[in-house]
C-alpha cells in the first residue's frame, strides 16, 4: 500500500550518487538492485505475437508530439522514441537507465551527467550519439512545447564530458532537474536538422523505440509494428514488455461510435468511465459468449483533478465569491447519482486519495507555517480548512441557491428582472466550451449530461450559460489560446509532483500559449510552495509543501470538481492478458498495452 511505502522513503536517507549509477530515486534508493531481472510488475515469460486494437475519440493531424502545433496522434511518443532513463511506475518516482547505461549526479543534484549504453540504436540501425542528446535536448527546450522549457532554462551549461557522455549544469538548487531531463525524449538529429521544427508534420519520426510507425491514415487510424531488430529487447528493463506485434489506435466521432465498435469487436480494449455502465450495459453478445472479460485494475495515485475550470481570465470569474457559488449551484449529489448511481466518490482536493492530500480543518506545523507568509492574499478556507458542499438528492439544492445568491449580492451581483446583473445592468453571461469527442477520463456525452442538469440548475440564480460544441482541433486550438470562460478540465497528478506544477498553476501560463494552466491563477503562495518542493531535502518537507499547495489550489476554487474512480475498468478481448502483479500507479502508461500479451489460443 502507499502509505506503508511512503513512510518506507520517509525513513531512508537522501540518495547521494558517489558515482555512476544504474537508477536514481527523487527520495532515497531506487527499489531495485543492479541486477534485477525484470520489473515487478512485467511478467518476463509473456509470449511475444498478436494485436491490440484501441479506440481514440476525435482525430489527428500530426506525427509530432513534441511541439505545439497541430493534434498529434496517440502512441508516437509511447511506443516510437525512448528516453535516457525509463520511469518504474511502482516507486514514486525512481528512474532506471535505459539509453542511459548510468546516471551520475552531485550531492546537492547541482549537475548530473549521463553515459549512453554502446548498444543503443535508432529504428534505421544508426547509433544513438551524444549529439543526438544534446540537439533534442537543446531543440525541445527552445522550440518544443512549453512543458519542456521550464527545466531547460535552468540549465547553465550542457557539454559532451566522453565519447558517450553528456553532463548538464543547473542554475539553481532542484533536486527534480536530474530525473527531468532523464526523461526527455531523444530525436534523430539528422532527421530534422535543418527543417523549421515548430511546425507540424506527418513524417513518421524515427525513434530507438520498440516500435515502428508502420501505416498511418491521417485523422482516421495509426498503426505501430514491434521492431525485431529493436536494441533494449534483451535488457532486463524490457523483461516483459512490448510484447504484442502490432498496436493499432483507430479514431472515432464520439465514445458511442467508439463503444459500438468494441462491442461489434472492431476494438480489442475498452475503458469504461461510467461506474453505471459498467453495472448495466455489459450483456451484449461478446460479453456473454466469453470472448470478452471484465478487469477492474486498482490504482494508490492521487485524484487529480477532473470537472468544470473557471478562467479567471476573464473578469467575472476572477472574484473568489463567484467562483464558490458556482460550485455552490453544482448538485455533484444529485449529479452522481443521476449519472453513475452514486458509485464513485467525489474529488475533494487535488491530491485526494493519498498521502499527498491536504488535511481536513485548520493547517498545522510545517504546512501553516509555509502558508502564514501568505495569509493575507489568500482566499478564505486555505489556512483555516475548506470543504466542499453536500448537494442534495434533489435536483433543486435550495440552501446551495440561498448561499449562491447572498455570495454573488457580496461581489456585486444581484437579480433583476429575472437575470443576473452588476450595477449598471450588465448581464452575467459566460460560455461553457465542451469537446464533443470527449476527453480521457470523461465520453463527450457524459460530459454534456453534466453540463445541462448544470445549466438548469443555474436558471434560478437568473444565469443561463451558453454551450458550444466544438471538434477536437477546434478545441485544442481555443483551450491552447485560453479563448473560453469554462469548459471541461482533468489533470492527473503523481505522487511526485515537482516542476511541471510550473506549467499546471505557474504564472508564467497566465499569457504564455499552451500551458495547462487553464484557470489563470497566479498566485504567489502557489510559486513559493513549488519551489519549496523541488528544493525539498527531506519527503517531510516536500510532503509538507504539497499538502500546503493543496490547500492553495482547492481553496481558489478554480474548478468544480466532479467524481473520480480508484480503479480503472477494462473490458478486453478473453485472449489479452496482463500480470496479476499490478504497479502503485495502477493502469497508467507504462502498463497498457506495454506489459499486456496475447493468449496463443
Amino acid at each position: 500500500m502507499i502509505l506503508s511505502l511512503v513512510a518506507s522513503v520517509a525513513a531512508m536517507p537522501l540518495a547521494s550518487l558517489a558515482g555512476p549509477a544504474h537508477g536514481i530515486a527523487m527520495y532515497g534508493e531506487p527499489q531495485l538492485q543492479e541486477d534485477f531481472a525484470h520489473l515487478p510488475y512485467a511478467n518476463p515469460s509473456a509470449p511475444k505475437g498478436g494485436a491490440i486494437r484501441m479506440a481514440e475519440p476525435g482525430g489527428f493531424d500530426s506525427l509530432k508530439p513534441w511541439i505545439l502545433k497541430g493534434n498529434a496522434a496517440w502512441g508516437v511518443g509511447l511506443h516510437v522514441t525512448e528516453s535516457l532513463m525509463m520511469r518504474s511506475i511502482d516507486e514514486p518516482f525512481t528512474l532506471y537507465g535505459l539509453l542511459a547505461e548510468t546516471i551520475e549526479t552531485a550531492p546537492d543534484r547541482s549537475w548530473v551527467e549521463f553515459t549512453l549504453r554502446p548498444e543503443a540504436r535508432f529504428s534505421d540501425g544508426s547509433p544513438v550519439m551524444v549529439e543526438d542528446v544534446m540537439w533534442s535536448y537543446e531543440t525541445l527546450g527552445t522550440q518544443g512545447h512549453p512543458r519542456y522549457q521550464s527545466a531547460w532554462s535552468k540549465v547553465a551549461s550542457m557539454e559532451q564530458t566522453g565519447e558517450r557522455s553528456i553532463r548538464l549544469t543547473f542554475t539553481e538548487q532542484d533536486r527534480e532537474l536530474p530525473l527531468l531531463m532523464g526523461m526527455r525524449p531523444i530525436l534523430k538529429k539528422a532527421q530534422w536538422e535543418g527543417q523549421d521544427f515548430t511546425q507540424s508534420s506527418l513524417e513518421p519520426p524515427i525513434g530507438s523505440g520498440p516500435y515502428v510507425i508502420d501505416r498511418v491514415d491521417p485523422g482516421r487510424s495509426i498503426t505501430f509494428r514491434r521492431n525485431p531488430e529493436y536494441w533494449a529487447k534483451d535488457l532486463p528493463l524490457m523483461a516483459g514488455l512490448n510484447n504484442l506485434d502490432e498496436i493499432r489506435y483507430d479514431y472515432f466521432g464520439d465514445a458511442n461510435a467508439m463503444f459500438e465498435a468494441f462491442k461489434a469487436g472492431e476494438v480489442t480494449v475498452w475503458r469504461e468511465l461510467s461506474a453505471q455502465k459498467w453495472a448495466a450495459e455489459y450483456e451484449f453478445p461478446l460479453v456473454t459468449r466469453g470472448d470478452v472479460i471484465k478487469s477492474e485494475i486498482a490504482n494508490e495515485r492521487p485524484s487529480g483533478i477532473v470537472g468544470l475550470v473557471m478562467n479567471t481570465r476573464n473578469p467575472i470569474f476572477d472574484d473568489w465569491r463567484v467562483r464558490q457559488a458556482m460550485i455552490e449551484m453544482f448538485n455533484f449529489r444529485f449529479i452522481n447519482q443521476t449519472l453513475n448511481g452514486g458509485t464513485d466518490p467525489r474529488i475533494t482536493s487535488y491530491f485526494s486519495n493519498s498521502v499527498l492530500a491536504m488535511d481536513e480543518g485548520p493547517a498545522t506545523g510545517r504546512v501553516a507555517e509555509l502558508l502564514e507568509p501568505f495569509a493575507n492574499d489568500l482566499p478564505p478556507g486555505t489556512l483555516d480548512g475548506y470543504s466542499l458542499p453536500e448537494g442534495s438528492e434533489r435536483a433543486m439544492d435550495r440552501p446551495a441557491l440561498r448561499r449562491a445568491q447572498a455570495l454573488m449580492e457580496e461581489a456585486g451581483w444581484t437579480i433583476q428582472d429575472g437575470r443576473m446583473r452588476d450595477d449598471q445592468g450588465r448581464p452575467f453571461d459566460f460560455e461553457i466550451l465542451l469537446n464533443q469527442n470527449g476527453t480521457a477520463m470523461r465520453s463527450g456525452s457524459e460530459t454534456q449530461q453534466i453540463v445541462n442538469i448544470y445549466v438548469e440548475a443555474l436558471r434560478p440564480l437568473g444565469i443561463t450559460p451558453r454551450v458550444t460544441l466544438l471538434d477536437a482541433a477546434q478545441y485544442v486550438e481555443r483551450t491552447n489560446n485560453y479563448q473560453f470562460d469554462m469548459t471541461w478540465y482533468e489533470r492527473g497528478l503523481s505522487l511526485s509532483p515537482g516542476n511541471e506544477q510550473r506549467l499546471y498553476w505557474g504564472r508564467d501560463g497566465v499569457t504564455t500559449p499552451g500551458s495547462r494552466n487553464w484557470m489563470g491563477m497566479d498566485s504567489p503562495a502557489a510559486e513559493a510552495l513549488i519551489d519549496t518542493m523541488v528544493r525539498a531535502g527531506t519527503t517531510e518537507e516536500f510532503t509538507a509543501a504539497v499538502k500546503a499547495l493543496d490547500r492553495v489550489l482547492t481553496a481558489g476554487r478554480y474548478v468544480i470538481p466532479v467524481s473520480f474512480s480508484p480503479i480503472s475498468r477494462l473490458a478486453h478481448a478473453a485472449d489479452l492478458k496482463y500480470p496479476d502483479r499490478q504497479p502503485i500507479y495502477g493502469d497508467w502508461p507504462g502498463f497498457l498495452p506495454e506489459v499486456w500479451w496475447k493468449e496463443a489460443n
